[in-house]
């Protein structure tokens, strides 16, 4: 009774979290203690990311300066589609404090090996930095050939900094064979809020969902893809692992590279300059548009939910949607089940098999609400979809680690590429349509004719929505 009189008078949690929290502890009350204590602290006013009076200069004064010219009509697109978003611009710029550059040059890599194979080459090109971040890397001989590819760039005098997620890195520790030889060549390696015990993590629902990777502060990588066998398509469980990610050169990459330094500087308590991370000449490698919005449970935001809700309640046309996991709060489904009552053909794409079982069936109990309101629903049958993608009117696209579930909106850190640029938007629509021949539609009529054990499955999972 204390810890449900705590949870409704002093965390000031959403409502919905606070019922299911509270039925958790009615109904296991023993159990239901330690998970509270294990999965509901609540980081929302806390500021984990210092910034120096000197950063906040400088990232205050060229964020005002190019506001104001956007507002006075001074500033000059490259592209239609970033000057007809130029209001999304805006609210990324103000709610998340993301800066927009457009010399940018991308490629949107869909396959793991492909993706693999790119990153390894750029590691092997490495002449003097290499920041990595991921949310998990596997102790199997895929993230083991990642590792020893760092630390043979470490023997040749490169500086090299491995971020890693405890929960999500949990198969690695300092005592790990390849991460230990890393170390001892010199390499840096930090764990994202570690246990404080050996099997007691009180931040244990808070995770760093990023995967993030600069190389000599000129070519970085964002999206979905973790470091293992599955994502390469090697595990027989999932078959083919189809996800999305980006590698980019531009000035968006110092917008990487400041996500990735402020995350390592909490994490190793390594005073770095911020600033350092805009030191380096950017080569101006393209036109595309591209912001760098980043989210997590502190500081009480949810910017780049925010920014999928602009999206979808500006586009016109379409709207396309990749993710693994749909359990949106009720603001995004309103804005999602509004558009497909207005016309605007609204797509989604979810898998076909469960790596949360909880998940998945909230995902489908989701998905059909979107049917019920007139959009269209996909089953990915070719292997795992864990792709994290939106694509608008073939003018705006996001691809990042954020899914469309409350877990990514309150609980995770993320990190997206807003993409604006009518161009690569065509591709993101095009590679949509492409997943579509290995798909199902999940119709009305077969969602409709589920079985009650399903119905079942759903509902619990429904319940539990704002806890997964």
């Amino acid at each position: 009774m204390v810890i449900a009189f705590t949870i409704i008078f002093l965390e000031r949690k959403n409502p919905s979290a606070t019922l299911a929290w509270i039925m958790i502890l009615f109904l296991l009350p023993v159990v239901g203690i330690l998970f509270y204590f294990l999965f509901s602290q609540n980081l929302s006013r806390k500021k984990i990311f210092q910034l120096t009076r000197y950063e906040e200069e400088i990232i205050n004064t060229s964020l005002q300066t190019q506001i104001q010219e956007m507002k006075d009509g001074e500033y000059s697109f490259t592209t239609r589609s970033a000057k007809y978003w130029k209001d999304m611009i805006r609210l990324n710029q103000v709610y998340g404090q993301a800066y927009f550059t457009q010399d940018n040059k991308i490629e949107i890599l869909t396959d793991g090996q492909h993706m693999l194979r790119k990153l390894l080459n750029d590691i092997r090109g490495a002449q003097n930095t290499i920041n990595i971040q991921y949310f998990i890397i596997k102790n199997d001989v895929i993230g083991r050939i990642l590792i020893k590819s760092l630390t043979k760039k470490v023997k040749q005098g490169i500086e090299v900094r491995l971020l890693i997620d405890a929960m999500g890195g949990r198969q690695l520790s300092r005592r790990t064979p390849c991460i230990k030889e890393f170390v001892s060549a010199g390499g840096h390696v930090s764990f994202f809020f570690p246990p404080k015990l050996k099997f007691l993590n009180l931040k244990l629902n808070y995770r760093n969902h990023r995967k993030i990777v600069v190389i000599d502060g000129e070519i970085g990588y964002i999206g979905g893809f973790n470091i293992g066998k599955e994502y390469v398509g090697k595990k027989k469980k999932f078959g083919y692992w189809r996800d999305t990610h980006l590698k980019v050169l531009g000035g968006c990459v110092q917008d990487i590279n400041a996500r990735f330094l402020m995350d390592w500087r909490f994490a190793s308590k390594e005073k770095l300059i911020l600033s350092e991370a805009y030191y380096s000449d950017i080569i101006k490698e393209g036109c595309t548009g591209v912001q760098i919005v980043s989210s997590g449970p502190d500081g009480g935001k949810s910017q780049i939910k925010r920014s999928y809700m602009k999206v979808i309640t500006s586009a016109t046309k379409n709207i396309y949607i990749q993710t693994p996991y749909f359990v949106p709060d009720n603001s995004i489904l309103e804005c999602l089940k509004m558009a497909a009552q207005s016309g605007v053909d609204v797509r989604l794409m979810i898998p076909c098999m469960p790596d949360h079982m909880f998940v998945y069936w909230a995902t489908y109990a989701y998905a059909g609400e979107l049917i019920k309101s007139g959009a269209k629903v996909f089953v990915y049958d070719k292997g795992f979809l864990h792709a994290k993608t939106m694509v608008a009117d073939g003018e705006v696209a996001s691809i990042g680690s954020a899914n469309f579930d409350v877990r990514s909106f309150r609980l995770n850190f993320e990190a997206n590429a807003f993409i604006f640029d009518e161009k690569e938007a065509r591709k993101m629509q095009k590679i949509f349509e492409k997943d579509m021949k290995d798909c199902h539609e999940l119709t009305k009529k077969l969602y409709m004719e589920r079985g009650l054990k399903i119905k079942f499955k759903e509902s619990v999972a429904r319940l539990l929505t704002d806890i997964l």
